[in-house]
């Protein structure tokens, strides 16, 4: 699946996954956006990897800020803007 976000007056969020029993497979995450420290993108795309299709969007936004480290910046989107572009690409499936 393929989904994508251009946040307002910021940066394209693109995501791709599969879904297997329900949950997200394969995530990646990219885009035009900046991800400071860069070595924390893996710790983002791990944060989505095996979680519910149906959790809902404030708690999948929550789990995103969790799973990354207090210092990081996520510059030009953020985790509401990628929970958007996984609705997205889940909204075209479903249609």
């Amino acid at each position: 699946m393929h989904g994508e976000y251009k946040t307002p007056g910021g940066k394209l969020v693109v995501v791709d996954f599969d879904i297997v029993d329900g949950r997200f497979k394969n995530m990646v995450i990219s885009g035009d956006f900046f991800l400071y420290p860069e070595e924390e993108l893996p710790v983002l795309t791990n944060a989505l990897e095996g979680v519910d299709v149906e959790l809902d969007d404030e708690s999948f936004s929550e789990r995103i800020r969790m799973d990354l480290h207090p210092d990081t910046e996520l510059m030009g989107t953020s985790p509401e803007g990628i929970v958007i572009a996984v609705r997205r690409a889940l909204d075209g499936y479903e249609s």
